[in-house]
């Protein structure tokens, strides 16, 4: 769960993703899904790659992004 400081009040948030981890360099609300470029509340994100320093809103669309990149 994160604290009221790292949610922020509103805005896009900025990231920077770890194995199983996350830290919140820049407070917000959500951060943006790199493959559909929706929205995700902080509270609700489960998928990210460490490697590629990106987000994701779902199963689906990592797994579209690992087709477009040829590799995990």
């Amino acid at each position: 769960m994160l604290g009221r400081y790292e949610r922020g009040t509103n805005g896009e948030a900025v990231v920077e993703y770890g194995d199983g981890t996350m830290r919140v360099i820049k407070p917000g609300s959500f951060v943006r899904c790199a493959v559909t470029g929706e929205a995700i509340p902080l509270d609700a994100l489960r998928y990210w790659s460490a490697v590629r320093q990106e987000a994701y809103a779902s199963p689906e669309a990592v797994m579209q992004r690992l087709k477009q990149t040829g590799r995990p």
